[in-house]
């Protein structure tokens, strides 16, 4: 994108609003209550042809330097730093307040372009706060209903006349279509000798990850570690991560986009309407990520919740890696990470072999095995198997195990087909599929993952009915 464009200023002005319609989806959470934004989220957005990176900002509080509010006052003041132009939002209903003269004056100290927006314009309730916007010394607001889109046009004119129209209009590299993790259909190709062809596994393709867990679980302070900056806000409070924030890395020159998520607790603990909207906002972020690191304490591993996370995200058809945090905290750590397998392996049977690493987010310990490992699982969430080796699998298993005759009629497994990746995902016709036993089909899984080396990656094994060439043929008398 040409530029970036930082929105900013004081709590519940309407920043995450405006930002929503920037980039023309609801990326944040928008709450009647101040403060909703913690962390800046960066996004791309667009006013008609005018394209560029928009960051929403937690609204500006005076506060202590070690306080909650401090950190984040600190997250938007870099992000001013980061961005070519400012969207300093007053509220026009409310008119100008003390805190936002104490934030101008911040702002002009940076020296940064400033674009004054007077928000809440809809009817003439904002009048006055407009003209009184004059008096923060940014010349004329810019008029704007963030909630209802008015006003577009002008806050078009003036971001074009704040970094210029060379700068503006610079397209810059696209980024569309790179972490595209939908489920892929399957298009079975073939070369001249009639052999299928099986394109090979690209590991510099760029790869989303969602970190996810419980609150306090250190999903933060992991993300940070990975990235070498205190790009997202941490600290003691259980709860602070509330909107999911997307962070983008290089990992041994592959292109990595990592989702933060709020913390989830027990569904029958969460009450208010905030916490409702971040964890929807988390599971979000699960649906539309690849591989799903689930954060989990090595102190208390693997308690209810825990293993009910994982067991979403398996059920969701990602690919599913175990970091247990807090490493740095355990004495005998191969007893320790003995007995943390055996539990996945007993609470999280679902796949088989799991992949649990170790890591400390404090200290950076166990990130690249983390990593190695999110790659190894990501090949096998993405692998395809030709079509000819299945049905010699499929005839192999039915030799040595065939399926129980139920009813005294058997069932017979008559051709196999991948249908689609991320995950793999199998078709089986068969005579009856209605009739075939759930342990049978486990029985196919559980060997399609040793035959193929499936590990780690959930599986869909789907029985379609093989159709009659004959059933619309009449019969003969």
């Amino acid at each position: 994108m040409s530029f970036k464009v930082a929105i900013i200023g004081r709590p519940n002005v309407g920043k995450s609003t405006l930002f929503n319609r920037l980039v023309g989806k609801r990326l944040a959470l928008v709450d009647d209550t101040p403060g909703v934004t913690r962390d800046r989220r960066l996004a791309d957005g667009r006013i008609g042809d005018l394209k560029f990176q928009v960051i929403d900002t937690a609204g500006l509080e005076e506060s202590g330097d070690e306080t909650l509010e401090g950190r984040m006052r600190e997250q938007t003041i870099r992000a001013v730093a980061e961005a070519d132009v400012s969207l300093f939002l007053v509220d026009a209903k409310a008119g100008v307040t003390p805190a936002d003269k104490a934030f101008a004056q911040l702002l002009r100290r940076h020296g940064r372009p400033v674009v004054l927006v007077a928000n809440k314009m809809e009817g003439r309730a904002g009048e006055h706060g407009f003209y009184d916007a004059y008096s923060l010394g940014f010349g004329e607001a810019v008029p704007i209903s963030a909630e209802h889109g008015v006003g577009m046009a002008d806050l078009y004119s003036a971001l074009v006349e704040a970094v210029g129209e060379e700068r503006a209009f610079d397209a810059g590299e696209e980024a569309a279509g790179l972490f595209d993790s939908e489920a892929e259909d399957i298009e079975h190709q073939f070369d001249e000798g009639g052999n299928e062809i099986i394109p090979q596994y690209d590991a510099t393709r760029p790869l989303r990850i969602a970190v996810v867990g419980r609150p306090n679980a250190g999903k933060s302070t992991l993300i940070n570690q990975m990235v070498g900056e205190d790009r997202l806000l941490t600290g003691p409070e259980a709860g602070i991560t509330r909107d999911s924030i997307s962070v983008d890395w290089q990992w041994e020159g592959r292109t990595i986009r990592l989702f933060d998520t709020a913390g989830m607790r027990r569904k029958a603990r969460v009450q208010e309407k905030l916490e409702k909207l971040s964890v929807s906002d988390g599971l979000r972020s699960v649906q539309y990520a690849e591989v799903v690191i689930v954060v989990i304490d090595a102190e208390i591993p693997f308690e209810k919740q825990d293993v009910q996370i994982a067991d979403l995200v398996i059920r969701e058809g990602r690919a599913p890696v175990i970091a247990v945090n807090k490493w740095d905290r355990v004495e005998d750590r191969q007893a320790r990470l003995a007995e943390i397998l055996e539990m996945a392996e007993e609470n999280l049977s679902q796949v088989k072999r799991l992949k649990v690493v170790p890591v400390s987010a404090l200290t950076g310990e166990g990130i690249p095995q983390l990593m190695r490992a999110v790659s190894e699982v990501h090949e096998a969430w993405n692998r395809r198997i030709a079509t000819a080796r299945l049905n010699r699998w499929l005839e192999d298993i039915q030799y040595h195990h065939p399926p129980p005759a139920v009813s005294g009629r058997r069932i017979r497994l008559k051709f196999m087909t991948q249908a689609k990746t991320r995950p793999p995902t199998f078709m089986v016709h068969c005579s009856r599929p209605e009739a075939l036993p759930v342990s049978y089909s486990r029985y196919m899984v559980n060997n399609l993952r040793e035959t193929f080396d499936l590990w780690s990656t959930p599986i869909r094994l789907n029985m379609r009915k093989a159709e009659n060439p004959f059933a619309s043929k009449r019969r003969r008398g």
